[in-house]
């Protein structure tokens, strides 16, 4: 809804039916619960924005007004209610992976063209947020089941009201296994693609397909790019990304070269780690 009405009437409307709701709540609950459920409302909102900045417009506008209101009859510890429902949309060990933006609409559309999917081929959006890469999956491939993996619980079921006919479930992107997809979709940060790489190396058939938003997987010829008219740049990579010497892996893992890290990445049951800058293996030219 917010992103079919004028700017700045999402924030607005946004704004009052949280104030609304404090006002109603207040008059039975604790104050400190009825923050809660007015945050909540802004926060739950804000997922519709179309764009980051009028998202943090939108959810931070009813407990910015709060404060400075309530500045002098809130004890210490309130001051902490926002931030801790930031955390809850987006928890900690979600951090180092890319923040909620959205998949532009269409984005991948003119992909449908170089990778023939075909009929119920299961695809993944890896970090799907609110559903938008969901939904740019299932344009450009009507035919493919598609699949969504998201950590914060709140982005999970945005995506999943946004996107009944997908499948999403609420998971690490990087321990859920990805050698069942015909397709893996990712719209993380640059220094998550050699992770990626070595992940599909690992545990994704000959044949399928690693596809990124804007970011391209270090020291790896893409199968083919697309640039679109709006700045961004689609790469797809067809596995295997390279051949990987598995001897020269299993000498790392022993020597120590390779160690976990925490919420690390799992390849085929295994926590395993790259060393910075080493995707995995012998890059793959194509022509």
């Amino acid at each position: 809804m917010t992103r079919t009405l004028p700017w700045p009437l999402p924030a607005l409307l946004t704004w009052a039916a949280s104030w609304a709701v404090f006002v109603l709540a207040s008059r039975t609950l604790p104050w400190w619960a009825a923050v809660v459920l007015a945050c909540a409302l802004g926060a739950a909102a804000s997922l519709m924005g179309a764009s980051w900045w009028r998202r943090c417009m939108i959810a931070l506008g009813f407990p910015l007004s709060w404060l400075v209101l309530a500045a002098g009859h809130i004890p210490a510890w309130g001051w902490l209610l926002p931030l801790g429902l930031l955390l809850l949309v987006y928890p900690l060990n979600a951090w180092r992976d890319a923040p909620v933006f959205p998949t532009p609409h269409g984005a991948l559309d003119g992909l449908a063209q170089h990778i023939a999917l075909p009929q119920g081929a299961q695809v993944l959006d890896a970090g799907c947020g609110m559903g938008d890469g969901l939904q740019a999956l299932h344009r450009a491939w009507p035919q493919a089941q598609v699949h969504g993996v998201e950590w914060s619980w709140p982005l999970r079921w945005v995506s999943s009201l946004r996107c009944p006919w997908a499948r999403v479930r609420r998971g690490d992107l990087w321990a859920s296994d990805w050698s069942n997809y015909a397709l893996v979709y990712l719209f993380q940060r640059p220094e998550s693609m050699s992770r990626a790489a070595v992940k599909s190396m690992g545990e994704m058939r000959a044949g399928s397909w690693l596809v990124s938003l804007d970011f391209a997987v270090p020291d790896v010829l893409p199968t083919y790019t697309e640039q679109l008219g709006d700045g961004h740049t689609v790469y797809a990579y067809r596995a295997p990304l390279a051949e990987v010497d598995h001897e020269q892996v299993q000498a790392d893992e022993v020597a120590g070269m390779l160690p976990p890290a925490p919420q690390g990445m799992v390849v085929k049951g295994q926590s395993l780690y790259p060393r910075r800058g080493r995707p995995g293996g012998t890059p793959r030219h194509h022509r």
